[in-house]
């Protein structure tokens, strides 16, 4: 059966967990951890991809981020990649570290935000790498000393988490602190990783109870929360691929779309394509990014390499072609 795709879009939040090939240790000493976390910082920051929540195991990792300039994939395709290849050039070994898909979860936020956190930020402890909630505090490889600030990373949003606790930083932490302990004896709630409809549910027990009472929920092992969102989320996704499949029926293609973008805005389509720091080209351009690669389906990349600029580039054009095309009304099937 094949794999579903990913399901993301700027602004989601998405619980992300990599696991080491065969429940290999993909950290092997601190150096690794310390390599990793560098590599995270760095992608994190290039892409503006915030980051709320994370945590190292020995044989896994989690994070908890929001989609930013760039798609979830391309942030992990960055950092998977590049701290492979350097934990194989420290530890003198070939093939793969991890395993062949890592899973990311769409997650409702009002609902989950601040128990994706805690879940997260608990991991050290339920693996038994610190003894207790003030090792916790000093474990460098989690989020939760960068909270209690005993660590600092720039890269990590301690102002979203630590604000849901209080305005004043010192009495935040100290409740936020309060709610993580709160936490430890709810173990290490399978609902909140597992498949979808049953974690959407709260468990098998509340599925059967609820079928019984002929209340069918709609669930999906990427998405996070109650049924409602997982059918809005399902939805939009749907509406998506249709439009794409049917601009691929109509035979629309990049040289399509750079032409629809030439007629709106009144340029030939050497000018959008040629390098130009003139505001009408860049907008131009950046329309055409954004429906090359959200209406059609191409990737970054690819597009990068057309226009003959870098990945990050690109990314950053579609995000404003998308407030573009909503601000002029722009369609791409007009």
């Amino acid at each position: 059966m094949p794999r579903k795709a990913r399901i993301d879009a700027p602004g989601a939040l998405q619980h992300i967990i990599c696991r080491g090939i065969e429940k290999r240790n993909i950290f092997r000493t601190d150096t690794d951890r310390d390599d990793f976390v560098q590599r995270l910082g760095n992608v994190l920051t290039q892409t503006q991809t915030p980051c709320f929540a994370w945590a190292l195991i020995p044989n896994h990792f989690h994070l908890l981020l929001r989609t930013g300039n760039a798609p979830i994939a391309t942030v992990m395709r960055k950092l998977l990649t590049g701290y492979a290849m350097s934990f194989n050039r420290r530890h003198r070994r070939h093939g793969h570290l991890f395993q062949n898909r890592y899973k990311s979860i769409l997650c409702q936020e009002d609902i989950y935000f601040l128990k994706l956190v805690r879940y997260i930020h608990l991991n050290p402890l339920r693996a038994k790498l610190v003894n207790s909630m003030k090792a916790l505090e000093r474990y460098g490889y989690s989020g939760h000393s960068v909270l209690m600030d005993k660590v600092k990373y720039d890269w990590q949003d301690v102002n979203k988490v630590l604000g849901l606790f209080g305005k004043k930083m010192s009495l935040a932490r100290k409740h936020y602190c309060g709610y993580v302990q709160n936490g430890i004896d709810q173990g290490r709630r399978p609902e909140l990783i597992g498949g979808g409809l049953v974690r959407s549910a709260g468990g098998w027990k509340a599925v059967k109870a609820l079928d019984k009472l002929g209340v069918h929920l709609k669930g999906d092992e990427r998405i996070l929360g109650e049924s409602d969102f997982v059918e809005q989320v399902l939805r939009e996704q749907n509406e998506r691929l249709e439009r794409r499949y049917g601009l691929q029926a109509q035979g629309c293609d990049f040289e399509k779309v750079l032409e629809r973008v030439a007629d709106i805005f009144s340029l030939t389509k050497q000018q959008i394509i040629s390098p130009s720091k003139q505001l009408h080209r860049v907008k131009a351009r950046s329309v055409l990014c954004y429906w090359a690669v959200k209406e059609l389906g191409m990737s970054a990349t690819t597009i990068a390499q057309l226009l003959k600029v870098g990945q990050p580039a690109v990314s950053r054009a579609v995000m404003r072609g998308e407030k573009l095309a909503f601000d002029m009304k722009l369609s791409l099937g007009e």
